[in-house]
């Protein structure tokens, strides 16, 4: 991995690389229980979504005839079970079959979440044209909206494919002289699996090399989570040449088993895995906090608390989600840099991530003496869509204030 200092290659053995499906032995049985809620709850609502669908389309279809209505009731039901389906298929197989469904099916889960919008709008747009009294054909006002949802579905899933180089400057009280004007690249939430892998981290890895920054924070979910060759995804990180390598810390999809296969997987391609700790490099403290670790708040605190920091000298903390904050303030660190939110990717779940997380959703944004950096990640979960947001990889120049 190039130029890197002996500290960032003296790390602890990591355990067997074989990563884990889900079992009785790593996922209790209280969470098995909260996750098959969790299908069936997300089963209903999709199921629900595209029945509404459905029933918008032939009732601003009439003409439509029996053959044709019951082709596409069998088409609705299959599409309101197919990313459950699908995303339950990924957790035990890694296949190109597996791979078309899942995609597909993905796919049309973000393009769904558009045409819901184009539905309400026909129906309001019908609503609309009878009390005004204009003679427009039911099937010209649903045409037109959902037309425009597929074209912007379609757009979603150009964007997402494009990952930006974003740069922004961050002044640090207190920064050594050694760092003024280094460069950190922030990448997080690749989610590396049946949708984005190994071609995807190598463009990835490519555009780093090509950004030449001295050092590269990871913050989590660089997988997806499911079934996937961790060994063959993290590879490509073997050929990044960057003064100081990269760090990483796990996210929460890397938390959905037993994370240890990842962590090997991650440290065999010459990354540093921070395993809550903080390392030193030219007098800059970085800290790495792995994403189970921040769940809860007290072992969260104790954890920093043992790391040391020095409040009178810049430290900057690795870590997934950017909650939690108070308690990274409260230790004294000077620059929290995570991922985690997406953006919320698309309408409407960008309204959610925005009410969850408020301004700390995206960007940088300040908490009583401390800096919080959240980037939109680079990959997506779920359906491969971005509207209002973009893919993006974020170089970090640092500053003294």
């Amino acid at each position: 991995m190039g130029d890197t200092p002996p500290s960032l290659n003296s790390q602890a053995p990591l355990p067997t690389p074989a990563v884990q499906k889900p079992t009785s032995e790593n996922f209790p049985r209280f969470r098995w229980r909260r996750f098959w809620r969790l299908v069936l709850t997300v089963q209903s609502i999709l199921l629900v979504a595209n029945l509404f669908l459905y029933a918008t389309w032939i009732v601003f279809h009439p003409s439509l005839g029996t053959t044709a209505l019951v082709v596409l009731g069998i088409v609705a039901v299959a599409a309101g079970v197919s990313f459950v389906a699908a995303s339950l298929l990924t957790w035990s197989y890694f296949n190109w079959l597996v791979r078309v469904i899942y995609i597909i099916a993905a796919v049309w889960v973000g393009l769904m979440s558009f045409c819901i919008f184009a539905a309400c709008a026909s129906w309001i747009g019908l609503g609309v044209a009878r009390v005004a009294g204009l003679e427009i054909a039911p099937e010209l006002i649903a045409d037109g909206f959902f037309s425009a949802a597929l074209l912007v579905g379609v757009y979603g899933v150009i964007n997402a494919a494009m990952v930006r180089i974003n740069r922004i400057t961050v002044k640090l009280p207190n920064l050594p002289d050694a760092w003024r004007g280094r460069v950190a690249a922030l990448v997080s939430d690749l989610h590396l699996g049946h949708i984005r892998n190994v071609g995807f981290m190598r463009r990835v890895v490519a555009r780093l090399n090509l950004a030449r920054p001295d050092i590269v924070f990871i913050a989590g979910d660089m997988y997806d989570g499911t079934v996937v060759d961790a060994d063959a995804c993290a590879q490509p990180w073997s050929a990044l040449s960057v003064p100081f390598g990269a760090l990483y810390v796990t996210g929460n999809h890397e938390e959905f088993s037993n994370r240890a296969g990842y962590l090997h997987a991650v440290a065999s391609a010459g990354i540093r895995v921070l395993n809550d700790e903080k390392i030193e490099l030219d007098g800059l403290q970085i800290i790495g906090i792995h994403y189970g670790e921040t769940v809860d708040p007290e072992v969260y605190r104790a954890l920093l608390r043992k790391a040391a920091i020095s409040p009178e000298r810049a430290s900057v903390l690795i870590v997934h989600a950017p909650h939690r904050l108070p308690i990274a303030e409260e230790a004294g660190v000077s620059l929290q840099v995570s991922g985690h939110t997406h953006g919320g990717q698309f309408p409407p779940g960008s309204w959610v991530a925005k009410r969850v997380y408020g301004e700390f959703v995206h960007g940088l944004h300040r908490l009583g003496k401390l800096l919080v950096f959240t980037n939109w990640g680079a990959g997506t979960w779920g359906p491969p869509l971005r509207v209002g947001t973009n893919a993006e990889i974020v170089l970090i120049t640092f500053e003294t204030s």
